[in-house]
């Protein structure tokens, strides 16, 4: 490929190669292969449901080894809320106050009747809403919602926006998360650690808010919170194409550049050092009143992950040795197929058993995760399967929908037989055996990026993103599933969202402009 001397200042700006940005277009000319699905994970079969009566264990062995040890909460919160406000867009755009129907926008509509009810209503009545409401100036009260002569929501990060209200408060999801982190997150001399990936742009919003509660929170936890912030890397970022796999431009002859999605924060994860690592959406937050059910169960997958942790350890300081003898390698290979659901070669197909001890080593020395996993009742995002590698081996991953082949009537129909999905609830040990920090890099699947299709000042586009964070980037580590309730699944995707129970616990839809 050519490229001007233009171009090669761009691609060293975001500390990237020839080489890189050509692999890169291979990568939309031949695409990438598909998941083999086998089967999706069930309860007995790929997925852990553990009894009420041990749950409790499992919490205890949490807190004792949180006592001194290093504990994380890693929140990935770069995204602007423009999607969660998608209707209202729409509103502006078509209706008109003259001869348009609120009926025409039922969700717009649901807002309208309800706004008492969000957390940002009393900052909307200082600014002369219900004024507006009286007049029936629709446009102006989601411009104030929307716009920066308001609240300025639509371009700010979902972090930011007043989530909950209570009765001498209202919060933000940021400081949900500062909420939730005290119970669970809480290192030896009551420090909280807590890393949110933002944008760069967003930097001054995150940190006046933070300078504006932390010395609340930290007084009513008795706690003292220790927050980083990082950026997705330059790095990372892939180049646009055009629909015949040329390299697409701007207005200015410019290379476009975009983004490669939430799995370029394996390099922001890459960088945390800590013993556990606890990792959550910035809109999976819920209400103080229904938190207890989130606690136990991060807890328990925390719980599940030290015990998990704690015998692969003592395994490869086994392995380590010379010590190690037949018993131990039955022991090892048994728990990793009944434990950890690999797929074990026998001692038969290797040369002599010191091979079997370096290929039992290889298997249990990687990154760990336990992953959260409910009941499937049609919510978007990743299920856990068991898919067939090109090692021909099978494995447990999370595969979204945009991984399989679904003009494939057979794989269609696993990936829709599968019962629960990922809500992105995972805790994860990046540490090996000797307390050393894995190269999380080395475990991911390149194979597993995607390739969709984008607009961009009306010029369409393909553009590309990197392995996901918890589907290709986490596809090489020791992956375990574990069934929790649904009703720790609370995510906000659209505004409307704020007026479910899990946000809203006192919602009355009593209040009507008709």
């Amino acid at each position: 490929m050519e490229f001007s001397q233009k171009d090669l200042q761009q691609i060293s700006e975001h500390c990237l190669s020839v080489s890189q940005i050509e692999k890169q277009v291979e990568n939309f000319i031949k695409g990438f292969p598909f998941v083999n699905l086998e089967k999706p994970a069930v309860i007995g079969d790929g997925m852990l449901r553990i009894d009420e009566d041990k749950i409790s264990t499992y919490i205890e062995s949490f807190e004792k080894y949180a006592e001194n040890s290093s504990i994380l909460k890693f929140v990935p919160a770069s995204g602007a809320a423009t999607r969660m406000f998608k209707d209202l867009y729409d509103f502006k755009s078509t209706y008109n106050a003259e001869s348009g129907k609120l009926d025409d926008y039922p969700s717009v509509k649901q807002v309208l009747e309800n706004i008492k009810q969000f957390a940002f209503y009393g900052h909307l009545q200082s600014l002369g809403v219900d004024k507006l409401l009286e007049d029936k100036n629709y446009l102006d009260v989601i411009n104030l919602i929307l716009e920066d002569c308001g609240l300025g929501y639509g371009q700010s990060p979902k972090a930011v926006i007043l989530f909950h209200k209570y009765e001498n408060q209202v919060r933000t999801a940021f400081e949900e998360h500062l909420v939730e982190a005290a119970e669970y997150c809480v290192n030896k001399d009551r420090q909280v650690r807590l890393h949110f990936t933002i944008s760069e742009n967003h930097r001054d919003k995150f940190s006046k808010l933070l300078d504006e509660v932390r010395n609340e929170y930290e007084n009513t936890y008795n706690c003292k919170y220790d927050i980083g912030f990082s950026y997705q890397k330059s790095s990372t970022d892939t180049v646009a194409v055009n629909k015949d796999n040329t390299l697409a431009r701007d207005e200015n002859d410019n290379l476009i550049f975009r983004p490669a999605g939430h799995g370029a924060l394996i390099e922001n994860l890459n960088e945390i050092d800590a013993d556990i690592v606890f990792i959550k959406n910035i809109d999976n937050v819920i209400h103080d009143k229904f938190k207890e059910s989130t606690y136990k169960y991060k807890k328990l997958l925390a719980g599940i992950l030290v015990w998990l942790k704690g015998k692969i350890d003592s395994f490869l300081n086994i392995l380590n040795t010379q010590n190690y003898n037949d018993i131990n390698i039955a022991e090892i290979s048994k728990f990793c197929v009944e434990i950890l659901a690999l797929d074990v070669r026998k001692v038969e197909d290797f040369e002599n058993k010191l091979a079997y001890r370096d290929y039992l080593l290889a298997l249990l020395d990687r990154p760990i995760r336990v992953c959260g996993m409910v009941k499937n009742e049609n919510q978007p995002g990743g299920g856990p399967f068991w898919v067939r590698g090109d090692n021909d081996e099978v494995s447990l991953q999370i595969v979204e929908s945009a991984q399989v082949d679904m003009k494939n009537d057979s794989q269609k129909n696993i990936f829709n037989q599968s019962t629960h999905f990922n809500p992105v609830d995972l805790v994860c040990s990046v540490k090996n055996f000797r307390g050393e920090k894995f190269d999380l890099t080395k475990f991911v699947d390149y194979q597993t990026g995607f390739i969709t299709e984008k607009t961009q000042q009306s010029q369409s586009l393909k553009v590309q993103e990197l392995p996901g964070l918890w589907n290709g980037s986490m596809a090489n580590w020791i992956s375990v599933f574990v069934e929790i309730p649904l009703d720790t699944f609370t995510p906000v995707k659209v505004l409307n969202n704020l007026l479910d129970k899990g946000h809203n616990p006192d919602i009355s839809s009593n209040y009507s402009i008709i």
